[in-house]
């Protein structure tokens, strides 16, 4: 017997993507554009910090952090949102943001709300986590599509009383995946007043926040701190894996109110597991340094501007506003997936993919995920035979 909740998950967007395109052969150079999984140089300093800190591997890491990390993670946090978090009392490293954001329904979520079966709710499309994380926790996931009428941001605000009633949660994520949408502070007042309202939590998925066009994003403890809402109202994840290009260090953390943070370094402290020592240092030393985030950034505006070229005259082009994806509207997402690959050599990843199906729709039926991480001249040269095919179909 196994758990009945998990019975009918869908297959993960990438084994779906593989079957799709794998018995399908293009000869010719080939452009992987589906992950997003930063390929620009990382800072070559941090090998050092490695090497200098190798003896760490023959002890067990803290659960919580070395001081060295707490201290670099809570100092960057004010030097970006102005708010002073306590080393000991608001902040948890993890293994990865992806870990932290499924634990956090575990440690914080109730099994039921007036003994009914509470909702958790996601936007849609959605990164795949959000879902399973309401899932094991007895919750019902509620999935609220976006799209340019919302802003590319869930409409939380449009729900019945007795639908927010029922909540315990509410996943959002500024910058978007798959859209790129900045989530402003104005919004993020508004989300925080209904969860006060209606009791709720907001866990936001903040990962890509570093990565933007033309400010930086509002972040949501920055904005509960100006309301003087409950800390423990919102829980934010950060991650090193697109801000410093180290997808594979593995390390991020979560910030909250003490209550919440003292459950879940709880949690962590059973099943959790602790991000190396060794990994850990290098974690401080990467958050401590800013230069190599700004440059970063600067090859992302280079790309936003190459790609707003090619595709200044097809009307299904959303020009993102942070974030590294470019989600465009192609007609039939998985079709053209296909047909890319097999007639150029490009690996897109299919809207549907992303997003939870309704009556056999869902609202990225029409899209494809383009992923622009790679060095800049191969990005130029994946979007551009992106965009001669599709001019080659509206002939």
């Amino acid at each position: 017997m196994y758990p009945e909740r998990f019975s009918h998950l869908p297959e993960y967007a990438f084994p779906r993507l593989r079957a799709l395109l794998d018995g399908h052969n293009f000869v010719g150079p080939h452009y992987n554009m589906t992950i997003g999984e930063p390929q620009h140089l990382y800072p070559l300093w941090i090998k050092d910090v490695l090497l200098d800190h190798l003896d760490g591997f023959n002890r067990y890491p803290a659960n919580d952090g070395i001081e060295k990390l707490q201290t670099s993670i809570v100092d960057w946090f004010y030097r970006r949102f102005d708010v002073s978090l306590s080393s000991d009392k608001n902040i948890l490293p993890v293994n990865g943001t992806r870990e932290g954001l499924y634990n956090v329904s575990m440690a914080l979520c109730p099994e039921k709300l007036s003994d009914s079966q509470p909702f958790v709710l996601i936007p849609n499309p959605f990164y795949q986590v959000y879902m399973i994380s309401a899932l094991s926790v007895n919750s019902e996931p509620l999935f609220i599509s976006t799209d340019e009428h919302s802003g590319h941001l869930p409409d939380y605000f449009g729900l019945k009383a007795d639908i927010l009633n029922k909540t315990s949660a509410a996943y959002i994520c500024s910058p978007s995946n798959p859209q790129g949408a900045v989530a402003t502070a104005d919004y993020l007042t508004a989300l925080i007043e209904l969860a006060e309202k209606y009791d709720f939590i907001i866990f936001a998925d903040e990962c890509y926040s570093e990565i933007y066009r033309y400010a930086p994003p509002p972040g949501l403890m920055q904005v509960s701190e100006k309301l003087g809402a409950d800390p423990n109202r919102v829980v934010t994840f950060h991650s090193l894996s697109k801000r410093s290009n180290l997808p594979g260090l593995r390390s991020g953390f979560a910030a909250s109110g003490e209550k919440n943070i003292k459950r879940m370094k709880q949690l962590k402290a059973y099943s959790g597991a602790p991000i190396p020592e060794p990994l850990q240092h290098v974690s401080a030393s990467v958050w401590s340094d800013e230069e190599h985030v700004v440059k970063n950034r600067k090859i992302y505006e280079k790309k936003y501007k190459i790609a707003d070229q090619i595709f200044d005259d097809f009307d299904g082009y959303l020009s993102p506003e942070a974030g590294f994806f470019l989600w465009i509207n192609v007609g039939d997402g998985e079709k053209v997936a296909l047909e890319l690959w097999q007639n150029c050599g490009v690996r897109v990843l299919p809207g549907r993919y992303l997003a939870k199906d309704f009556n056999g729709q869902s609202p990225g039926d029409q899209f494809v995920r383009v992923a622009m991480v790679s060095e800049l001249e191969e990005t130029k040269r994946g979007l551009s035979k992106i965009r001669e095919f599709l001019r080659e179909k509206q002939v």
